[in-house]
Formats: structure tokens, sequence, C-alpha cells
């Protein structure tokens, strides 16, 4: 189990930031053409942006964000206060580790849950992108998966399967 969390929670970050660099050449681009537009401009000529890239950014950002949490919680990447808790018993120090990664767990799946409600409802309402029509649901799908498996590692670190290489 614990190799298969890995590898999805490392893959899912490696998809996550694929579609970083995509958002970026993509912001590259529109913003190259606008500079030259501005210099077309001059010689009465127009270079236009990419039509609709607001709504692929939109779209796209909301999905890869999310697709970093769970490599984060793989690697223990979440900001913690140890100067507090190394002071405090091992055991007391473990419980209190658990406990956040129930709490984790917790969060994630709820997150999880009314993710899939705001999917369900976005289809009932039929909504698209502005610009290019594009149906919206079908973009709330990475990052309900994203949550999921972040819940998963965090209660299978509960467990002590999931441990981070550091």
């Amino acid at each position: 189990m614990r190799a298969i969390l890995w590898r999805a929670a490392d893959l899912f970050a490696l998809l996550g930031g694929a579609i970083l660099f995509v958002i970026v050449a993509v912001t590259t681009t529109n913003t190259s053409a606008f500079i030259l537009d501005r210099v077309a401009g001059m010689f009465g000529a127009d270079v236009a942006g990419l039509p609709g890239y607001e709504d692929f950014v939109q779209l796209a950002i909301s999905g890869a964000a999310l697709m970093f949490f769970p490599f984060c919680q793989a690697n223990r990447g979440h900001v913690s206060v140890e100067l507090f808790m190394d002071r405090l018993p091992r055991i007391v120090q473990t419980a209190f580790d658990r406990l956040w990664l129930l709490a984790t767990c917790g969060i994630a799946l709820f997150l999880a849950w009314w993710m899939v409600e705001g999917m369900l409802e976005t289809r009932a309402d039929d909504a698209v992108t502005a610009v290019l029509g594009w149906p919206v649901w079908p973009f709330y799908i990475p990052g309900i998966a994203a949550m999921a498996l972040w819940g998963a590692v965090a209660l299978a670190q509960i467990f002590g399967e999931v441990r981070s290489h550091a």
C-alpha cells in the first residue's frame, strides 16, 4: 500500500507540475502577444491575444494547485511547530502526530466531499466558461482525486505505512 500511495502522490505532483508548465507557457504566449500588439500598433497592425486565456488558466490552476497536497503530506512537507513539540515526551509527540494526521485526513475527505457536491451542482447548472464555452464540472475531478489521495496518505501515515524519505 505504501508504494502505491507514494507513487500516486509522486504522479499527482508531476501532473500538477506539467499543468503549471502549460499555464506558464500559455501565459508567456499571451503576454508576448500583448507586447507584440503594442509594437504592431505603431505600424497600424494588430496582434491578437489568446482567446479564452483567463478561462483556461482559471480551470487549470484549480486542479493543479491541489495536486501537490498528497506529495507534501507523504513527505511531511506541511508546517509543524517543532520548537514546542520537540520538548515533549516521545509518546505525547506520537499522540499529537496521530491526532493531527487524523484531523488532516478528515479535512481532506471533507473537502473532497464538498467538491463532489460542487461538481454535481455545477453539472446540473450546465455551467460553462465565459469565452471558450467549456463545461466547468470536469475540472473538479483532479481536485477531488487529489483530496481523496491526500486523505488516504494521511490515514496510511496514522498506521505507519507511509514514511518520509528524509
